[in-house]
């Protein structure tokens, strides 16, 4: 506590303003966020340099409070406003300096490319430090609400509806200002209404146009397995020819559905017994070595894991090397990816299991041999029979169950421990730029945890 001392001149006690760092503890996060923070170069901040307008905060101070606070379960830019006030650690990172909450949202809207390098460069300081070594990764993915309310959600059908009647209605209001003017009646209200009905109209235009780009954006995707098929049923003959493949539909399904606050969340469900929410499905690659870093990260507006396992080997950052192995769960199986990645990536070996999780221990009151357990679903298949078979022998066993130890507690330690469970920001680019974020603060968190701090301190 600071020594209050009494002015007689006075009727309250001043208080001597306090060496901010005396009241931190050593071992305090903040100390490691900031020096993490320090070695990024100046360039990848967006900031002004034409010198006008208020007063700059520092960058690396204001990513330092970012990170700081998203790893200590603050996410608003409100809240955090409020830490500068009333948390002696993040006091001590600004400086006793006030960032309002506009600035912090600010700050964090224009710098997503600072923070995608601080990610880098921090998974590069840990193997420095000799705290990362990349052999074998944990890959899952888990849903996360979007900023956005279902109940925002129009079909295709419905949105070509409302278009067709707002440009109805908005053609009546001009009809009616102009009979007002002729009329020298007051027209005060229609110019109002006229503008609300044109936003409106504005929105079910764009959600249109939006989901006519996902389906020709689709159909383009599937084209090439379009022509696959043809070009192998035309070297059948007769009866083996079977029926005719159907190319790709380039145009909306009627039922089709865009939420109109974000427009790339989607409606998702973990499983049948679960609720629909607005979300989206981020992406996490986990050393699953001591060091339970996250080393590549992404978001996905498809509800499933199903297409995610390349891009998700993709998303580890090219300095940090290749993994020799990768562990997923059956969400992820892709018999084409497989075959690709084998030819392309020979070195890559994947244990991807080809059935529930469930299949890969006894049930509690389950007393039949596990064997017959794997093989109540039939896997014909034979790249995915070469795959059960992996994992069927005892080393496929003991790698394989290093998955649900990585990967899945990253997930409950940000979910529960950080408390993050919703995107603050809207749109794919933005929304993935805090989840770069949220696994950056999580990393750091974790290096902390694994004492790089005083490595770091002993090296410098």
């Amino acid at each position: 506590m600071a020594h209050r001392f009494k002015d007689t001149d006075r009727k309250t006690p001043l208080l001597l303003p306090p060496d901010l760092r005396d009241w931190v503890a050593e071992d305090d996060l903040v100390h490691f966020v900031i020096q993490a923070v320090e070695r990024l170069p100046l360039s990848t901040f967006a900031v002004n340099h034409k010198g006008c307008g208020d007063a700059q905060y520092p960058p690396h101070m204001m990513l330092a409070l970012l990170i700081y606070c998203y790893a200590n379960g603050l996410f608003g830019s409100r809240r955090i406003e409020r830490a500068t006030y009333r948390d002696i650690a993040v006091r001590y990172l600004t400086a006793d300096t006030h960032p309002d909450h506009d600035t912090i949202c600010t700050f964090r809207r224009n710098n997503l490319e600072a923070i995608a390098r601080a990610f880098v460069d921090v998974l590069e300081l840990a193997q420095e430090l000799k705290l990362l070594k990349l052999g074998t990764v944990s890959l899952d993915g888990t849903h996360i609400k979007a900023s956005a309310s279902k109940d925002k959600n129009v079909t295709y059908e419905r949105a070509q509806q409302l278009r067709t009647q707002l440009r109805q209605d908005v053609n009546d209001l001009l009809q009616q200002a102009e009979r007002a003017d002729q009329q020298d009646e007051d027209p005060q209200r229609l110019p109002k209404e006229i503008a609300r009905r044109e936003k409106l109209l504005q929105k079910m235009a764009a959600a249109c146009a939006r989901l006519e780009q996902r389906a020709q954006a689709r159909a383009a995707a599937e084209q090439a397995d379009y022509e696959r098929k043809v070009a192998a049923r035309a070297q059948r003959e007769g009866s083996a020819k079977g029926p005719e493949p159907k190319p790709p539909k380039d145009t909306p399904e009627p039922d089709e559905q865009i939420n109109l606050t974000d427009p790339d969340a989607r409606l998702m469900r973990k499983n049948k017994r679960e609720r629909y929410t607005q979300s989206y499905n981020a992406q996490a690659v986990v050393d699953a070595g001591e060091s339970r870093l996250i080393v590549g990260q992404r978001v996905s507006d498809c509800a499933s894991d199903a297409g995610q396992l390349e891009p998700d080997l993709q998303s580890i950052p090219q300095p940090l090397g290749q993994p020799a192995k990768a562990l997923a769960d059956c969400g992820y199986v892709d018999t084409e990816v497989f075959q690709r990645l084998g030819e392309q990536r020979p070195e890559l070996d994947l244990y991807v299991s080809v059935q529930r999780e469930d299949a890969h221990a006894e049930r509690r009151y389950d007393y039949r041999p596990l064997d017959q357990i794997k093989k109540l679903k039939a896997i014909k298949d034979p790249v995915l029979l070469a795959m059960a078979d992996k994992l069927k022998t005892p080393e496929g066993k003991t790698i394989y169950r290093q998955r649900a130890s990585t990967v899945e507690p990253v997930f409950g330690i940000i979910k529960a421990a950080l408390g993050f469970r919703q995107f603050l920001l809207r749109g794919m680019n933005k929304v993935s730029g805090e989840w770069n974020l949220v696994c950056l603060s999580y990393n750091l968190k974790r290096l902390h945890r694994l004492g790089a701090g005083l490595k770091l301190a002993a090296a410098n």
